[in-house]
């Protein structure tokens, strides 16, 4: 749950931090290669088909979001900085880069910056293109187009605007985009709340009726690349009902598919309509083909996997997903896949020195879920779907894994996959927005037909699973004094007890009450990208007594003063006095 004490953005979750295998050896059981004699300078730690080699192409250079190739084969990324990431400061320079290969490496030996710097105001972005020879990003609330010269990496001269006003705040306040060959560009406008409740990630508030979100946000908005000074308005807007589509990809005939991130919290915020488990596993995430007026369904609607149709959201008198209503109107995805794992960048392959199985789809990048605790977290991968004409043409493979490490959380994955484009030298580039850093996957060679050694992904309609380190047990052991060892060496706060510290320590771990804290604000409750750290001793919301901490987490932070997502009460658990006492026992003493 997000707290009193803040220094990043929190979005209040349910999640337990489970430990995967080590590092994957030369063959992992799925027949996918790491490191190997045939990939001798694969430094990634990633596991690729047979036949696909990788490279860390350049490393640290801040958090890299979406990227593109220019013919030239230089990779232009766009970085993000800001709250989201904990302030951290930027790295001097813009926040645009520019990488080049001039030695055949398979590493960028060229690293140049430009763009807006935190100095003059800027923040970074997520999308970027490139068109015509300029290059596009998104700029806080705008686009901006820098015109390319014909040698220099860089571009020259002072940027255009191309459309301001975007909106910002709430949820989901970046802009990625794509432009088509005749300049139209497609902008995403994701919603600044979850479901369009009257209070945003609530327990049991409604939705609102009509839902005035939309005339602004939850869709796709179009404009033309070619102009200049052109003003966001509710009258671009293209398609609607989507709650945050990150990636964007044109097929070989010119249609364009979006992805859609489904919504959270059905089960935290409505319990007597969903089980815990269906936290985990609704609603599915989504790759929508995007039509000109489509309506998608967000906030009314939502995916569900297993009976294969979009139903009625419990904000709009849903009844925990045995009613359609007026979502049988709605568009259907064109694919799904496992809940929460968040798409990001996609991008559609047209290179040849893939297999032939990779022209006819896209890869996605899955940048990794949090609302799937308890249960094992799921995504921080590459993907392939593939497509024939405006459907999956069968179920998703898992191209590419090991991005996070041991760990497949927010606060424990050593990188997260954003951003994925297909290169003129018919590699693959993959960006990372947690240590910045771009992967290259080429082919090497071998089988070119058949699946031998393909990992599929996990059905979208598959159980969430065990609970996540369950089998191993607290670590303070089960007896009958358990929790004393690890809360012993921590301060009690005046008014409570060691054996309340000690089972508020159980609480915030996940292992009583269904507390949604880890998810948060870590293991360690040193902070998360989703949450603050609790041991800052930066109070916001109280004077940081045992009083004022309890009195936060029972009524939760409904309107952050310096971040986008609320704190539903509890962190929208379940808990009793005696739990809601013992977690604010147990954050008093790790933040003293």
């Amino acid at each position: 749950m997000r707290l009193l004490h803040v220094n990043r953005i929190s979005l209040c979750c349910v999640v337990l931090f489970f430990l995967m295998g080590g590092p994957a050896q030369a063959q992992s059981n799925s027949g996918k290669e790491t490191r190997s004699s045939s990939c001798p300078n694969d430094d990634t730690g990633l596991r690729l088909p047979a036949g696909f080699c990788a490279t860390i192409f350049a490393d640290g250079i801040g958090h890299a979001r979406h990227l593109v190739v220019g013919p030239n084969g230089v990779v232009y990324v766009n970085t993000w900085s800001g709250d989201y990431y904990g302030n951290q400061p930027s790295h001097a320079g813009g926040f645009l880069v520019a990488l080049q290969d001039k030695t055949g490496s398979g590493k960028a030996d060229v690293i140049e910056r430009f763009g807006e710097t935190a100095e003059n105001g800027g923040a970074g972005g997520t999308g970027i293109g490139i068109y015509k020879g300029s290059i596009y990003a998104e700029s806080k609330d705008r686009i901006v187009r820098y015109a390319l010269a014909s040698g220099p990496v860089l571009p020259h001269g002072d940027p255009d605007t191309i459309v301001s006003g975007l909106p910002l705040g709430g949820d989901h306040p970046m802009h990625p985009f794509i432009i088509d060959s005749q300049g139209s560009l497609y902008v995403d406008v994701a919603t600044a709340t979850n479901s369009c409740q009257a209070r945003n990630r609530h327990r049991g508030s409604p939705g609102l009726n009509p839902c005035t979100e939309l005339e602004t946000r939850g869709g796709i908005w179009r404009w033309d690349a070619n102009k200049t000074n052109q003003t966001f308005s509710p009258g671009a807007r293209y398609a609607t009902g989507i709650r945050n589509a990150e990636g964007f990809a044109f097929d070989s005939t010119g249609r364009l598919f979006v992805t859609q991130q489904g919504r959270d919290q059905l089960h935290a915020n409505w319990p007597d309509l969903y089980k815990p488990t269906e936290e985990a596993t609704l609603p599915a995430e989504e790759l929508l083909l995007l039509k000109p007026g489509g309506d998608y369904g967000w906030p009314e609607c939502y995916y569900d996997a297993v009976q294969q149709k979009l139903v009625l959201a419990p904000e709009y008198g849903g009844d925990g997903g045995k009613t359609a209503g007026e979502c049988a109107s709605k568009s259907a995805p064109a694919a799904a896949f496992p809940a929460h794992w968040a798409p990001n960048g996609m991008a559609r392959y047209d290179g040849k020195k893939f297999p032939a199985r990779y022209r006819n789809g896209v890869f996605i990048a899955f940048h990794g879920s949090w609302d799937r605790a308890p249960y094992p977290q799921g995504g921080y991968n590459v993907v392939f779907q593939p497509l024939a004409g405006d459907r999956a043409s069968g179920n998703c493979e898992i191209f590419a894994d090991g991005f996070a490490g041991a760990v497949k959380t927010p606060d424990g994955a050593e990188h997260r996959p954003s951003g994925v484009v297909a290169g003129p030298d018919g590699a693959l580039y993959v960006s990372d927005d947690i240590r910045g850093r771009i992967y290259r996957i080429v082919y090497q060679g071998g089988p070119t037909s058949g699946t031998a050694g393909i990992t599929p992904c996990p059905s979208a309609s598959a159980p969430a699973g065990e609970i996540a380190g369950a089998a191993a047990g607290p670590p303070e052991g089960t007896h009958a004094n358990a929790g004393a060892a690890a809360a012993r060496n921590l301060p009690v706060p005046p008014g409570a007890t060691r054996a309340m510290v000690a089972l508020g320590d159980r609480i915030y771990h996940g292992q009583v009450g269904g507390a949604p804290c880890v998810g948060c604000h870590g293991a360690n409750a040193t902070g998360s990208p989703l949450g603050p750290s609790l041991t800052s001793k930066k109070w916001l919301w109280s004077d940081g007594s045992y009083a004022g901490i309890l009195k936060a987490i029972k009524e939760g932070v409904p309107q952050p003063k310096e971040y986008r997502s609320p704190m539903p009460p509890m962190g929208g658990a379940q808990l009793t006095p005696d739990q809601l006492s013992a977690l604010a026992a147990y954050v008093w003493a790790v933040s003293h």
